[in-house]
């Protein structure tokens, strides 16, 4: 079906969709809006996507890892954070679940530990209460667990009221 179905298409879309998933990991929905946005009719949408699978262009398994090793490397987001976002992207529960097996709980503590320092120390701000919810706040949002920002915050108060910190 793939082989003869895919030659039937135009080549130029052929190309531009594996151009498309090869220069960077995509997800199926990623890819099905690129198709449309290239014009590409809903029954000709399924014979491109088993094509890419075939040929290894598309694996979203290997994007949830990819996705989740690189926003929490790069942009430092905690595990609460790239679940949620791979769940917006209709990433299975046995692919999300693998990709954060990706992160290393020693990595993940160390990370989550400097960057809450670091933001610790860049909130300009003497009344201690609003300071501790601008750092919580911050944490939060980037997806870390609430156990381990409240427990944080409470240990960095404790450094500032002392003058450590």
């Amino acid at each position: 079906m793939s082989v003869n179905s895919v030659n039937f298409l135009p080549p130029e879309i052929i190309r531009k969709i594996e151009y498309y998933c090869s220069y960077q990991e995509r997800c199926h929905n990623e890819v099905i809006l690129k198709l449309h946005s290239l014009a590409v009719s809903k029954d000709k949408i399924d014979t491109i996507l088993v094509h890419l699978i075939e040929n290894n262009f598309l694996n979203e398994e290997r994007f949830a890892c990819s996705f989740a090793r690189g926003k929490h490397n790069i942009k430092k987001w905690g595990k609460i954070r790239i679940e949620n976002e791979l769940k917006q992207r209709n990433i299975s529960k046995y692919n999300i679940s693998k990709a954060l097996k990706e992160i290393s709980n020693e990595n993940y503590i160390i990370t989550f530990n400097e960057l809450a320092e670091r933001n610790w120390e860049s909130i300009r701000e003497t009344n201690v209460q609003k300071k501790k919810k601008k750092f919580c706040d911050f944490l939060l949002r980037k997806g870390w667990e609430s156990h381990l920002v409240f427990d944080k915050a409470q240990e960095l108060e404790k450094r500032w009221m002392m003058g450590d910190g």
